[in-house]
């Protein structure tokens, strides 16, 4: 149950955030939980692999090539959800950053993540 409204949550938050910001559009609520379903599973199973493989270069810039995976794993949801796009490297750049932030305010919120 906490996974649904976690997804719930988040498709709220790229549904805003895509509408905040230019160069980001979703068609509608179900393209926005597509994305956010595309999302979880991205985090989960591609962002590790990616992490691993870019050690040398993450240390070296002292984590801030995270970033730039965040960007890439937005471009690749945005490949896969027809009704979801982004205009560009940095505009997902900013997509990420600022659904992260929208996405902690809204769990806040709601109270998701609270230990009881």
């Amino acid at each position: 149950m906490n996974f649904i409204l976690k997804l719930i949550i988040s498709a709220a938050a790229v549904f805003i955030v895509a509408y905040l910001l230019p160069g980001v559009s979703v068609e509608n609520y179900v393209t926005a939980l597509l994305v956010a379903l595309a999302l979880a599973f991205l985090n989960a199973i591609v962002k590790p692999i990616l992490t691993i493989l870019t050690i040398p270069i993450t240390i070296i810039t002292l984590g801030f090539f995270l970033l730039v995976i965040n960007a890439l794993i937005i471009i690749f949801a945005s490949k896969l959800v027809n009704g979801f796009h982004v205009s560009g490297f940095f505009t997902a750049l900013l997509f990420s950053f600022v659904l992260s932030i929208c996405t902690g305010f809204l769990n806040f919120l709601f109270g998701v993540g609270k230990e009881d």
